[in-house]
């Protein structure tokens, strides 16, 4: 088969795309044909060596990609036979998902509902399961402001949905005019371009004070979202994309209730079938802003980068 191999830690161009053996259905596996592959923000700083802890640092050689959608072809030994045909959705154990098949554990794919199709589902395998868990934790309610940080890429734009669904009124933050646009479609009120130094202060302008704040990115922009919470607002920390998570100091966070990733009380798959289901009845929709070919790995990283991606980014191995 044909796989995204990464042979040394690097830039974009570390990933190069190689002919490698199949892999086989082990006991208690299911071997996925991938329709479509997860790209998150993670893959690039794991390919650069930099991952976001250790646990995420793989050995080399590695095939990388974390989230795949596709068809179930094999099962192996013990794995339950009535699975072959599905279409499905699943992790892949942080490895393996650059790749024309994947091989996985059989209690791992989630079956997408019908009316669904594959490269949403895979766009919704992790930041839908991310944006529906942090918004039962987070609750915002109608009428309360709402800030999403990178409010444009694929779980930006779903935590924009979620909250604007719920009543409230949402400020985005992002990068760039496609991105701005996207979140406004999503259905924020306001949006800011939190490169510009001065965007705290249009934050307070056109709303006052925050009842909630996704802090997506972390670093200056992550302090500068906690000011704004207002005394008794909910600061919700889920990514790290400057490099450095935000912790608030002690006198911060006795004025407001600091909710992190671990808040979230529901197990993965609910979320994810959650969000399956959501989108299956037109309430959530996944925005996939670029598709690439395997070969295009490469590409896909170096876009992701320099913050030129809209949406979600899914690599499509039957193309090219």
């Amino acid at each position: 088969m044909r796989a995204v191999v990464l042979r040394a830690f690097g830039p974009p161009d570390a990933l190069a795309i190689e002919e490698v053996a199949d892999p086989v259905a082990g006991p208690g596996q299911v071997l996925i044909e991938v329709a479509a592959a997860s790209v998150v923000f993670v893959d690039t700083q794991v390919r650069a060596g930099n991952p976001p802890g250790p646990a995420h640092r793989p050995s080399l050689p590695v095939i990388p990609g974390n989230g795949v959608g596709g068809v179930i072809r094999e099962a192996g030994p013990g794995a339950d036979r009535g699975l072959l045909g599905a279409r499905v959705v699943s992790t892949t154990g942080g490895r393996g998902g650059y790749a024309e098949l994947a091989a996985v554990a059989a209690a791992e794919p989630i079956v997408v509902p019908p009316g669904l199709g594959i490269e949403a589902a895979t766009a919704l395998l992790a930041d839908g399961r991310t944006a529906v868990g942090l918004t039962s934790a987070a609750r915002p309610a109608a009428g309360e402001w709402v800030l999403v940080e990178a409010a444009g890429g694929g779980l930006g734009i779903l935590l924009v949905q979620l909250a604007a669904a719920a009543g409230a009124r949402v400020v985005a933050a992002a990068s760039s005019p496609a991105k701005r646009r996207a979140a406004a479609a999503a259905g924020a009120e306001v949006t800011v371009d939190y490169t510009d130094g001065g965007w705290p202060d249009r934050v307070r302008e056109a709303v006052g004070g925050l009842d909630v704040a996704y802090d997506g990115v972390g670093g200056d922009i992550g302090r500068a979202a906690l000011g704004l919470v207002r005394d008794g607002g909910r600061f919700v920390v889920h990514g790290m994309a400057s490099g450095a998570m935000t912790e608030p100091p002690a006198g911060q966070a006795a004025r407001l209730q600091v909710i992190g990733l671990g808040s979230i009380e529901q197990p993965p798959r609910e979320l994810s079938r959650l969000a399956l289901a959501e989108a299956a009845a037109g309430r959530l929709r996944p925005t996939i802003g670029q598709t690439y070919p395997l070969a295009g790995a490469a590409a896909a990283h170096a876009a992701i980068e320099r913050r030129a991606t809209v949406g979600k980014t899914l690599l499509i191995p039957g193309r090219g």
